[in-house]
């Protein structure tokens, strides 16, 4: 088997430390329409609504993810 390692899909997603928890507390509650929770395969997932749909964004840890949201969520 070639590239990344398989990974289990109950896998809990990683978490960088307690900072990123209050980080998601604050784009939950500044953003209560955007839903993040864990992925599956050991990610973190973040599902934002949009006018036509959604956008989808999926990350390995929680860091990453929140950067990511914080990118994107900036102008809304």
């Amino acid at each position: 088997m070639s590239g990344p390692a398989r990974q289990d899909a109950t896998a809990p997603p990683v978490l960088d430390g307690p900072a990123e928890l209050e980080r998601l507390r604050q784009i939950r509650a500044e953003h209560p329409d955007v839903l993040v929770g864990g992925g599956g395969f050991g990610t973190w997932q973040a599902i934002i609504p949009e006018e036509n749909g959604e956008t989808v964004i999926t990350r390995y840890t929680l860091r990453e993810l929140l950067d990511k949201l914080g990118e994107i969520l900036e102008d809304r």
